[in-house]
């Protein structure tokens, strides 16, 4: 029994982390199409509407409905190889995320799934001065998780790497040194007043 209960969490975990590979789009995400060798306008971002079709040129609409995003690639790759003979293609995912706190223009954006962190916080006008980078959250579901941005960083992983998924929140903090920077200062001064008293009382 004890391990067939270590087996289920063992793949619950393994499923959970194959998700960012496996997940679906909705309405209002979108699309971002990229031809490097063929000269008709199809290149751009192309979103799904609300009945989950999403239009694209020359192939009409594709049924994004109960779809992971790799099938609906897969389907457009497909669909316009048989237009076009081994066409050089990338297909990638635009999800719209809404990226909070100290950060210069806050609101909701269109990510790539090929996008880096850094190049996520440079869509909102970077961080402040306040901000608190070690401390970044994602907020998925009203649930925080806990990512390590350094790290991210300094692996330069993509979104998709990352997990970042449709309707996530990214929220960074204030740090907290400035937070509480006035009780700092009181603290400080307070301190200080009490080392001086103490001077002058023990010169006496």
């Amino acid at each position: 029994m004890k391990y067939l209960s270590t087996l289920l969490v063992a793949t619950l975990l393994i499923l959970n982390g194959l998700n960012i590979y496996a997940q679906g789009l909705n309405p209002s995400d979108g699309i971002r199409i990229s031809f490097l060798d063929i000269n008709d306008l199809i290149t751009g971002d192309y979103f799904i509407q609300p009945n989950g079709l999403i239009s694209l040129p020359l192939i009409g609409a594709i049924n994004t409905n109960n779809k992971d995003f790799k099938e609906i690639k897969s389907e457009i790759e497909a669909r316009y190889d048989s237009l076009y003979k081994d066409p050089h293609l990338s297909v990638n995912a635009l999800f719209r995320i809404n990226i909070l706190g100290e950060i210069r223009n806050p609101g909701f954006y269109y990510v790539s799934d090929a996008e880096k962190f850094t190049a996520i916080l440079a869509f909102a006008g970077g961080t402040t001065e306040t901000a608190d980078i070690s401390n970044i959250t994602l907020i998925r579901n009203f649930q925080e998780i806990k990512i390590d941005v350094h790290e991210i960083i300094k692996e330069g992983s993509t979104a998709k790497e990352f997990g970042l998924q449709s309707g996530d929140q990214i929220f960074v903090p204030r740090d907290w040194w400035v937070n509480n920077s006035s009780w700092i200062t009181i603290v400080a001064s307070a301190l200080a007043l009490i080392v001086t008293s103490y001077a002058i009382f023990f010169q006496h």
